[in-house]
């Protein structure tokens, strides 16, 4: 009796392959998947600062225009040591891209040469998705210093010597260094007083508690429009667009005064590169819709939209920036 072969003809022995090679292929479809971003599960986005501010202000805005694509956007304020939990948290969290964190220029790039020993490392630790915006400061008075130009300040403060104080948002911040670089500068001796944020500083600025705070460009137009503090620079390389009659410290002979930050959004570390794709396109996409550039601006920011590279170029540059500048002033951060 004729044996009948297994592959009787050339379309078994195709049909065999193909379903052998759909064998070997199974694997990697399944592997894709696991590391394609899951829509439609809540995105947490951790913000080290309390619930109100700018931060707050742009997730927000962001997670507006991406609802339909990624899913809800759910902001969790975790304040405390300067935004350091929010980004220890986020440093252990699933790769997954459902947990991202806020990083500010001051968490990113002025801790690690701030603080003696930091639980993060921000260019290893995290996967940086796009620098969404930034901003610059202003020299922000309480409406009765006598001084209504910048020059006129200097001299005003040099009559004061130590007596004067100057309030920032936080040790170990733009603003913080903004007051010393103009210190040095100048020729003063304003003393420093830091501020678990910008709300408590800005409240003191327009009481009369302390004469002299470096706000965001975005806060010192709001107490400039209350008619209780008055603005007298900004610490742009020019002027700033959005407050174009104002002098900034380098168009008034201090070169070496400047100070801007930003804001942008990282992932956790071994994080799949199809989640930082997905989630990249779609912020960018965000970031650059009409009503949220307009929305920026309102808020004194300017939208950036740039990807990993270009925003890791950025943070290692302000690293050695900030790292000299603490150096010059002696600060180390304390915990």
């Amino acid at each position: 009796m004729p044996i009948t072969p297994l592959l009787s003809s050339s379309f078994d022995r195709r049909r065999a392959l193909a379903a052998l090679g759909g064998l070997a292929l199974a694997p990697l479809a399944l592997d894709a998947r696991a590391q394609a971003f899951r829509p439609g599960q809540p995105v947490k986005v951790l913000i080290g600062v309390p619930a109100g501010g700018t931060q707050d202000v742009l997730t927000r805005a962001i997670a507006q225009q991406v609802r339909e694509t990624l899913g809800p956007l759910i902001i969790d304020n975790r304040a405390g040591a300067a935004g350091r939990i929010a980004a220890e948290t986020v440093k252990t969290a699933a790769p997954d891209g459902h947990t991202l964190l806020l990083g500010t220029a001051s968490m990113m790039t002025m801790f690690p040469s701030a603080y003696r020993s930091l639980s993060y490392d921000p260019i290893k630790d995290f996967v940086p998705i796009i620098n969404a915006a930034r901003f610059e400061l202003a020299l922000t008075v309480h409406k009765d210093v006598p001084a209504n130009t910048l020059a006129e300040f200097i001299a005003w403060a040099k009559a004061q010597g130590d007596k004067l104080s100057f309030g920032s948002y936080g040790a170990g911040t733009p603003s913080h260094f903004l007051g010393e670089m103009l210190n040095r500068a100048a020729g003063l001796k304003m003393v420093h007083v830091p501020y678990r944020g910008s709300t408590p500083a800005r409240q003191d600025l327009m009481g009369g508690t302390v004469p002299v705070y470096f706000d965001t460009v975005g806060g010192a137009q709001q107490m400039l429009s209350t008619g209780r503090a008055k603005v007298l620079a900004t610490s742009g390389e020019k002027r700033s667009p959005l407050m174009p009659n104002l002098p900034c410290f380098v168009e008034a002979g201090y070169k070496d005064v400047v100070a801007t930050a930003w804001f942008a959004y990282y992932a956790p570390l071994k994080t799949p590169q199809p989640v930082i794709d997905t989630l990249r396109a779609e912020f960018t996409r965000a970031v650059n819709a009409r009503e949220v550039r307009q929305l920026l601006l309102q808020n004194g920011m300017y939208p950036v939209g740039d990807g990993s590279e270009a925003l890791l170029k950025t943070m290692r540059e302000d690293t050695a920036r900030w790292a000299g500048i603490m150096k010059a002033v002696n600060f180390q951060a304390t915990d």
